[in-house]
């Protein structure tokens, strides 16, 4: 008997359509609560509720309760990348609806993946870092460089900060859309919550995409060189 890890129970769990659904919309890094999630997977709260508990006891899904209210969200960041390589693994769906396509386009321009930046933009971004020589690829992740301890810096990010945070430092992440890596970890969510208190890009409500604002399209091309 294999004394193992049960991956088949994980697999049930997550093989759920509306399950699924709720767990790829949690891959926008945010707490939602149950009526919201509900109405993404186009099931009755009631039957969400149901869901949620499960995913809970898994620990692939946690509360917060503030007053009468609870949010859910996603556990973890690993939980968000092994979502993320799942995505990478699964078929396109077939639009078939013009919001369906427009959602499916601004989602794979730019978008969150749990706390950090992805989609096209995600990658164009890990593409200048390196291009400029301010990352650098070692063994399977990425380092950053003195030349981009520097840039950080200067653009204002805490690096001591970023490394005190429990988790990984910087590593790469596979963009399931650009079939590409961009930069992940620590590191990719203070770039990421950067341009955010830069107002160059602010998310989208009802999807996890991000928009690239007026001010940050002019800040992309002068700090980053992306052409927007």
């Amino acid at each position: 008997m294999n004394a193992g890890p049960n991956i088949a129970a994980v697999a049930k769990l997550i093989s759920e359509p509306s399950r699924a659904v709720i767990l790829t919309a949690l891959l926008d890094g945010r707490f939602h609560p149950a009526s919201s999630l509900a109405y993404t997977a186009g099931i009755k709260p009631q039957t969400a509720s149901f869901h949620l508990k499960k995913m809970i006891e898994a620990n692939v899904v946690r509360v917060e309760k503030h007053g009468r209210h609870r949010y859910y969200g996603l556990e973890n960041y690993e939980v968000a990348e092994v979502l993320e390589s799942l995505l990478s693994l699964a078929p396109k769906v077939e639009v078939k609806s013009f919001k369906q396509a427009t959602n499916d386009k601004a989602i794979r321009y730019a978008r969150t993946c749990y706390d950090h930046l992805a989609g096209q933009l995600g990658v164009k971004m890990t593409d200048s870092l390196l291009d400029h020589g301010f990352l650098e690829h070692k063994d399977n992740t990425f380092n950053l460089t003195p030349e981009g301890e520097t840039f950080f810096h200067d653009f204002e990010i805490d690096l001591e900060q970023v490394r005190k945070k429990r988790r990984t430092y910087i590593h790469k992440c596979l963009d399931w859309s650009e079939r590409r890596h961009h930069i992940a970890g620590a590191v990719g969510n203070a770039l990421l919550e950067r341009l955010i208190d830069l107002k160059w890009i602010e998310r989208v409500p009802t999807i996890r995409a991000v928009k690239v604002t007026t001010t940050g399209k002019t800040g992309l091309q002068e700090v980053f060189n992306i052409e927007m």
